[in-house]
């Protein structure tokens, strides 16, 4: 990977701190039931619904905001149903501790959401800012997301480091100049990983 001064690492959250991929697709079929919808495969809503945000989701299915805050309150009682990915912890706070950088979350999941989250595995602590799909007009792809964390950190863009799973958070971090990371993905980016105790190979 490329050589640079780094400030900052940013983290998606779903499908790299978390997995909640069970929750979100258990919590848009009930929503598309109860909206007399068909309800998705796993296949289908990972190809269709799984990184975009959910207004973005809502605009596919002609649904209305009402339908998602269904949707929201579905997956905020399937807490039980995410899973830590493995080291978390451990690598956030060496990131801080260690190598002396800023901790960044930037995720399109509602901010409800992601509060009942982060509570739930004590994790508010290890992010020095926290920016969600709430906090912007535009979700990812779109770069507002990244360049509000950075901003907020006070760190040029082109010394932070965006970790992602989707092409959404790819095309994000790269729009607003930021390096990229993809995590169990093969999209075009610096440096790919499979956990997230790879990041330090990378870094090193």
């Amino acid at each position: 990977m490329k050589k640079w001064i780094l400030e900052a690492v940013l983290f998606d959250l779903d499908g790299v701190i978390i997995d909640s991929f069970e929750s979100w697709y258990q919590a848009f079929n009930v929503m598309l039931t109860r909206y007399r919808k068909e309800p998705l495969s796993r296949d289908e809503f990972r190809v269709t619904c799984w990184g975009p945000d959910l207004a973005h989701n809502l605009d596919v299915f002609n649904l209305s905001e009402e339908a998602g805050q269904y949707c929201i309150n579905e997956q905020l009682n399937l807490v039980e149903r995410i899973d830590l990915y493995p080291g978390v912890n451990d690598v956030l706070n060496r990131l801080r501790v260690d190598y002396k950088l800023k901790v960044g979350l930037v995720t399109n999941t509602p901010k409800e959401n992601v509060i009942r989250t982060l509570d739930y595995f004590q994790l508010f602590s290890l992010f020095d800012v926290i920016v969600t799909g709430d906090d912007v007009i535009n979700g990812k792809p779109d770069a507002e997301m990244i360049l509000k964390a950075c901003e907020t950190l006070n760190v040029r863009p082109d010394r932070a480091i965006v970790v992602g799973d989707t092409e959404t958070d790819f095309l994000a971090g790269q729009s607003a100049g930021c390096s990229v990371i993809c995590m169990r993905a093969n999209s075009a980016c610096d440096a790919r990983i499979e956990k997230l105790e790879d990041l330090f190979a990378v870094l090193n």
